[in-house]
Order: structure tokens, then C-alpha cells, then sequence
């Protein structure tokens, strides 16, 4: 690998293991991988991280439910979060989780520093605790009652010693921060929104419990009636998975001289962008570059929950329609920044217009005629380069819809222009003008592929194999589904 690539860092949130994978964290992974095949494609030395967060109160209660030790629960459950990445078609390099030796000495060390820079004390607090959240909420946010996350849950109320972070001495070096760094969250209004809460007034917050209480997680450095709040813990994988605090060199490239890139969900946005900086911010640390929100998906309206048996699994999609049908749904189809709604009739509509009668029905429609009139050696460029600077802004974006859009605009223009000569009735009358335009044709499917690559990486591949042997595929690329 050459020395003088830049490096790029990517992480996803760590979803805890309480549950098995959902549709909405299918949808976060998939586009960091996009982005972090993006990279790879363009020149950087990505490495791309994700895991599971195993520690707090909500898996302890499911692992007794289950009649299981907090251990084997999370052994079990975090193997379904590690075979995304084949269901998904995953380029990660790093899966990460928060029981792994590695990981708890370094939120140890953490701890420690953020001690000794007098940004840890403790004292005694009574507030409402909302368990979903895993974190304190405070009675003005509550909607009749309830955390607006979690409404079906009561928040409990808690009277403990704890330790706290000092998050109230951070406010103006944030502001500040987010001042000289207009895109450090994206989408602007959930920077804006951050901003809000600085001028708010940023409270310090609890990072300890209790062990007799809650004893599933890190031990506290020198106590030994305290374990770390679960949020303190996972916030550390970001810099534990590239190697802090041992191993300096790797550290110092994926982090220190790397641009850093985390992706999460709307509800995570103060946890990345504001505590998760105060932290690094309180260990001398370099704080992330851009904290990338996406929205919600709800089903048919509502929230997905199993009691409402609207949850969709992304596997079960794979299973009958194939890992980049999914891929493309979630990265066109649903909203980059905001909630979308998702159901199962809707992705059945899309796939059949875009993919089995779109893309799929040109890819044969090409390559049968490239097949029967053109010999087979093409020539076309390979390399990644001078691409379209659309298609790269919208990377530069995060905009993964928009950089769909433009090749589907790609696909559409194609469709027309097959239409509109018609090279397969021409090949009779003036030969050598059809095989010019299939010729034509073909180049700009190959070029079109090329921009698949990061996105829908199987059909790309599939395309660009197609076209080196003049063949068009033996099976549809998607078949229609009734």
C-alpha cells in the first residue's frame, strides 16, 4: 500500500445488542460503506468501523429475561450484528465491541485522563431516567410524561451518588468550534439544532451507576461500587478501534492525520456532536471532523416496533430480493436527512420500476445487441478518475440520493435514446451507424457501472463482467417479482 495515501476515517454508531438488527441501522451502515468504498476508489486509506455496544441496564434486564449471564447474552446477540457483513455486502475493517479487552482498557485510560484534567467529580443527583435512552432526562423534555424516544416506557426515578462529567465548561469552546466548522454536522439544521442547545446552557451529566444497582459494565478506575455509564463507554470505541492509547503510529493515521467521518441516527446528534466533542475535548484530543444524521424510518405512519408487527428485517429482504436491492432502496429511495416511511408494498413498486424494468431490462437490452453485432474487445478506461462532478459533490455531500439520482438519470437518458434510433431495427438499413451507436451504448453502460461500484458494488461487478465478454447476463440482474 503506498505510503502518501490519505487516510480516511469512517464509523458508524454501535447499536446495542438488545435486539436484532433492524432496517434503520442497515440503512446508517450501508451508507458509510458507500461512502467508505467512495474513498477506497478514489485514492484514501479508508478504514471503516463499526461493532456493538454492549454495556448498561437495558441489556442486563434482557439477558435475565433470557435466563442468560450478561456475558453470554451479548455473545449470542452481537454475532447477528457481525454477519451484516455478508448479508450486506459490508467493506468494513474493523468490528468492534464494547466487551473486548482492548476496548475497556482504553475507556479505563479515558476515564483517567479526563480525572486528572479535573473533568470528573462526583456527587449526589435525583432526576427521571428514561432506560430506553439509557440517560437522565429532564422533566421540561418529557411528552405527557414520557421520553418523546421511548413513549411507552415510564422514566424512573433515581436518587444515586455518581460521577459526573464536567459538560458545562465546554460550551464556548463547542460554539466555537462549530462556528469555524459550518459543515461539521449534516444536514445545517441538525447543526443549528446544536447550536440551540449550547445557547441553552449545557448541564453536566451523570457517567457513573451504581454497581449494586446496575452491574453490567466497565469498572471505574480505583472504585470499585461504580461502573461507567454506558454512553461514556461507547463514545470511546471511536478512538479505542484505531488503536488508543497503545499503538501510537496506528492512532496517529486514522485518527490524529486522518479526516474522521461518524454517521448516526437523529436521536444520537447531541451524543456524537456535542458530549462525544467535550470528551475528546477533555482528553486533549482532535475532535471529529463531520457527524453525518440521517433521519427515522417509520412503517406505513408509524414507528416500527414489534408489538405493532411493522418491523422489517433487513435480511429478510436479502433473502428474496437480494443484497443490492436493499442497498438501492435505502440509499435512493429513502430521504438522506429526514424520517421516510417504509413498507414492504413500497419497495416492491420501486424495485420492479428501477431495478427489474429499469436498470436490469437496459443492462439486456444493450448487451443483446452489443452480443449479436460487435466483436468483444473493448477497451474502456477502468480507473476511477475524472468522474462526473455531480456524482462526486454529491459524495462530498453525503448525499447518497443524489449521487443515485444522477446515474438513474444516466440509465433514463440511455432508455431514450435506444428508443428514440433504435439501433437493432438500423443494424439492417446502415450497419455501420447501428454498431457506432450500440458501441456508444455500451461505453456509457460500462461508464455507468463504474459509478455503481461504491453503491451497488454485485450489479456493478456483474455489469462490467457482462460487458468484457460481449454477453448479456444469463439470468436477469433483478427479476420482476408479481
Amino acid at each position: 500500500m503506498s505510503q502518501d495515501k490519505k487516510s480516511f476515517y469512517i464509523t458508524t454508531t454501535l447499536p446495542y445488542v438488545n435486539s436484532n438488527p433492524h432496517i434503520g441501522f442497515a440503512m446508517e451502515i450501508i451508507r458509510a460503506d458507500a461512502l467508505a468504498r467512495f474513498k477506497r476508489e478514489t485514492g484514501y486509506d479508508v478504514f471503516f468501523n463499526t461493532g456493538t455496544d454492549e454495556h448498561g441496564v437495558k441489556i442486563f434486564e434482557k439477558a435475565i429475561e433470557n435466563k442468560k449471564s450478561p456475558q453470554e447474552y451479548v455473545d449470542e446477540m452481537s454475532e447477528h450484528f457481525k454477519k451484516l457483513k455478508e448479508t450486506l455486502n459490508l467493506s468494513i475493517d474493523n468490528f468492534i465491541r464494547t466487551t473486548d479487552s482492548d476496548h475497556i482498557e482504553a475507556a479505563q485510560a479515558f476515564w483517567k485522563k479526563c480525572l486528572d484534567s479535573g473533568y470528573i467529580y462526583k456527587k449526589e443527583y435525583s432526576g427521571m431516567y428514561c432506560v430506553g435512552d439509557e440517560m437522565f432526562v429532564k422533566e421540561k423534555d418529557l411528552v405527557d410524561g414520557k421520553c418523546p424516544n421511548h413513549p411507552t416506557q415510564d422514566p424512573v426515578f433515581l436518587t444515586e451518588e455518581n460521577y459526573f462529567f464536567a459538560f458545562s465548561k465546554f460550551s464556548n469552546d463547542l460554539m466555537k468550534y462549530f462556528e469555524e466548522n459550518p459543515n461539521f454536522v449534516t444536514p445545517s439544521f441538525r447543526l443549528n439544532e446544536m447550536k440551540q442547545m449550547i445557547k441553552d446552557g449545557l448541564e453536566d451529566f451523570s457517567i457513573s451507576r451504581i454497581k449494586e444497582k446496575m452491574p453490567w459494565g466497565i469498572a471505574i478506575p480505583g472504585d470499585d461500587e461504580q461502573v461507567m455509564y454506558v454512553w461514556f463507554d461507547a463514545l470511546v470505541n471511536y478512538i479505542s478501534a484505531v488503536g488508543w492509547p497503545n499503538d501510537e503510529d496506528k492512532f496517529k493515521k486514522y485518527w490524529t492525520d486522518a479526516t474522521r467521518v461518524q454517521f448516526c441516527g437523529k436521536d444520537n446528534t447531541q451524543h456524537q456532536s456535542l458530549r462525544w466533542q467535550a470528551m475528546l475535548l477533555a482528553a486533549g484530543l482532535p475532535l471529529t471532523n463531520h457527524i453525518v444524521v440521517g433521519g427515522f424510518l417509520n412503517s406505513g405512519g408509524q414507528k416500527m416496533s414489534k408489538s405493532l408487527g411493522n418491523v422489517i428485517s433487513p435480511k429478510d429482504i436479502v433473502d428474496e430480493y437480494g443484497v443490492d436491492a436493499i442497498r438501492y432502496y435505502l440509499l435512493r429511495d429513502v430521504h438522506p436527512f429526514e424520517d421516510s416511511d417504509v413498507t414492504m408494498e413500497k419497495f416492491k413498486v420501486s424495485y420492479n420500476a428501477n431495478l427489474a424494468n429499469g436498470l436490469g431490462n437496459l443492462v439486456n437490452r444493450i448487451l443483446k445487441m452489443s452480443e449479436d453485432n460487435l466483436e468483444g474487445n473493448f477497451n474502456f478506461n477502468n480507473d476511477f478518475n475524472n468522474l462526473p462532478a455531480e456524482y462526486m459533490e454529491a459524495f462530498d455531500k453525503f448525499n447518497f440520493q443524489e449521487a443515485m439520482n444522477y446515474i438513474w438519470k444516466e440509465i433514463s437518458e440511455m432508455d431514450q435514446y435506444i428508443q428514440d434510433n433504435q439501433p437493432f431495427k438500423l443494424i439492417k438499413e446502415n450497419p455501420d451507424e447501428a454498431k457506432k451507436m450500440i458501441l456508444e451504448l455500451v461505453e456509457k453502460l460500462f461508464n455507468t457501472a463504474k459509478l455503481l461500484k461504491p453503491l451497488l458494488p454485485e450489479t456493478s461487478e456483474a455489469i462490467i463482467s457482462a460487458i468484457s465478454s460481449n454477453k448479456k447476463p444469463e439470468k436477469p440482474l433483478f427479476l420482476r417479482k408479481d
